[in-house]
Formats: C-alpha cells, sequence, structure tokens
C-alpha cells in the first residue's frame, strides 16, 4: 500500500452537518477500497487566494491515508462524484 495525502475544499455555505458527512463519506471510501486512514484533520475556514465558484473563503479537510496504488484511480472517481467538494489534490507521500 502506498500513502497518500488528500486535501479537500468545502464551499464556506456548508453546514457542520454536511462538512461531518463529506469527510465520513470520504473515509468510508478509502477503507472500503482496502484502505487504511492514518489522519484527519476536520475542515477549517479560510480564506482563498482567488476567487473560485464566486466564493472568497472555503473549508479545506486533510486525509491522511493508506491505498493500493491499483485503487488510486476509482478513489479519485469518487471524490468527483461527490457534488459537495470544489476541488481537490491528492498527492503520494515519501515513505
Amino acid at each position: 500500500m502506498r500513502p497518500y495525502e488528500l486535501m479537500y475544499l468545502l464551499p464556506p455555505t456548508a453546514d457542520e452537518e454536511r462538512l461531518g458527512a463529506v469527510s465520513e463519506r470520504l473515509q468510508s471510501a478509502i477503507t472500503s477500497l482496502g484502505g487504511k486512514i492514518d489522519k484527519v484533520t476536520p475542515p477549517a475556514r479560510r480564506r482563498l487566494a482567488y476567487e473560485l465558484a464566486h466564493h472568497r473563503d472555503g473549508h479545506y479537510g486533510v486525509v491522511e491515508f493508506s491505498l493500493p496504488p491499483e485503487q488510486s484511480r476509482e478513489f479519485d472517481r469518487t471524490i468527483r462524484l461527490t457534488e459537495d467538494i470544489l476541488r481537490h489534490l491528492v498527492v503520494r507521500r515519501d515513505e
């Protein structure tokens, strides 16, 4: 399994319930694909560097996890299907 880090951005209009639901959905997607979650940083509101989808603020969340390399495309597809996520970035961490 390879170590990855996911950073995702949610709109500032998302309430606490929605933030928790998205985080839970991402975590369950990782475990269902045979991965292991190492660390979860809950979404925090931050100022964006530039306007994105007519928003100047957003909620950033970070998840560090391990996943089999052949499952990374399926996980990326799952993220893209999540409507609440404005942007995301999955990077491979150094082992």
